[in-house]
């Protein structure tokens, strides 16, 4: 998957455990609940994606873009996330430690 277009995809609770999404696009997609534990989505674009509830324990997101999105409750214990941008992300109750 890498470089995979998912732009506005509709990939709710969708199971991406481990997937190397690597300069994927995902701008405006619906990842609602969706599992991304140990992912990898570095240098992926994630700008307005809708990631509420989301898995991403373990995730790697650096150099990511993910202005914009929606984290709320999302579960980032662990998640790799130097350089990524958080611009404007909305991340109520997420678990970040």
């Amino acid at each position: 998957l890498i470089s995979a277009n998912f732009t506005e995809a509709r990939l709710i609770s969708s199971n991406l455990t481990h997937a190397n999404l690597t300069d994927a696009t995902l701008t405006g997609a619906t990842l609602i609940n969706a599992n991304l534990s140990g992912a990898v989505l570095v240098n992926a674009n994630l700008d307005s994606a809708n990631l509420t509830g989301a898995i991403l324990t373990d995730a790697k997101l650096s150099y990511a873009d993910v202005r914009r999105s929606i984290l709320t409750s999302a579960d980032l214990n662990g998640t790799k996330m130097s350089e990524t941008n958080l611009s404007y992300a909305n991340l109520r109750r997420a678990h970040l430690i």
